[in-house]
């Protein structure tokens, strides 16, 4: 089955759902840009408001809210598990990689058979995950569940599609954006709940112990939710580092207020501003859902 042809159900958010700038809270700002631009590839865009903005292109990807105070999130609680940079195609995510490699950073490496992804941490200990996605018509479904794995990378094959003439230093390229969030959830039920019954996201599977993953328009996943070391977990003390909101970014006004409207019903406290609104999932992970 196509992943186009996925049946949504008749709350579903719209086909033309994508994330958004995604906020982190920091402790130092010198150490954090250094590490978006030199390590990962981003370029600052701007500071706003005391937020550092990266991002590729004129995209803005991350926000950088530096609070040097900040108490560290402690282990288990809910929050990010990573924030997921889906560059555009296997060359750009070979340059990654062997950046990566040249300055000797720590990486995990997976191929999930819809993407091929690297990970790592931030110095504030927030996970990272870059990708890229195989095409569309290489991903497999079995009607409304996606097949995902996580097998080993094959870094070789990447990197033999290194360009001849690339240079490891250069910024990411345009059209590299957050292609998801993932999520360290309390309850996998409340979860489903939360994110497919009320705000509206359709499960793309379940089959993977401890975790869902859920997306709009037939896309492998927007965001991942997962119980791996947050089971019966809370949120991290107010003002801790890591992850202060993410957005979801929907197609025009009436899609923002069915969202908002569904979520008000069940019983969410939606917080409205002029381009949409802010609500917290069961674990007070925040959400900015807006217009394009």
């Amino acid at each position: 089955m196509s992943p186009t042809a996925t049946t949504t159900a008749p709350q579903a958010l719209p086909s033309e759902l994508v994330l958004g700038a995604v906020r982190l809270r920091v402790r130092e700002a010198a150490r954090s840009v250094e590490f978006y631009t030199r390590t990962v590839g981003l370029s600052v865009l701007g500071e706003e408001n005391g937020l550092i903005q990266l991002g590729a292109g004129e995209r803005t990807l991350i926000e950088l809210e530096v609070a040097p105070d900040a108490p560290v999130r402690p282990r288990g609680t809910t929050g990010l598990f990573h924030v997921a940079i889906l560059v555009p195609d296997r060359p750009a995510l070979a340059v990654v990689l062997r950046r990566l490699i040249a300055q000797q950073i720590q990486i995990g490496a997976s191929d999930h058979l819809v993407s091929e992804a690297l990970y790592l941490d931030d110095p504030d200990g927030n996970g990272i995950e870059i990708y890229r996605d195989r095409q569309p018509n290489e991903w497999r479904w079995q009607g409304k569940t996606i097949e995902m794995a996580t097998h080993p990378l094959d870094m070789r094959a990447v990197l033999a599609e290194l360009p001849a003439d690339a240079a490891v230093e250069a910024p990411m390229p345009a059209g590299t954006r957050i292609g998801h969030v993932h999520l360290q959830v309390g309850a996998l039920e409340a979860a489903r709940r939360f994110y497919v019954e009320t705000l509206g996201f359709d499960l793309t599977t379940d089959r993977y112990p401890g975790a869902l993953f859920v997306s709009a328009g037939g896309y492998h996943h927007h965001l991942g939710l997962n119980i791996w070391h947050s089971r019966g977990g809370s949120a991290a003390p107010a003002g801790s580092t890591g992850l202060v909101h993410y957005e979801i970014v929907l197609p025009s006004v009436d899609a923002v207020n069915a969202a908002a409207d569904r979520l008000a019903h069940a019983g969410a406290e939606v917080q409205r501003s002029a381009d949409g609104f802010s609500v917290a999932d069961p674990w007070g992970t925040v959400a900015r859902v807006k217009v394009a």
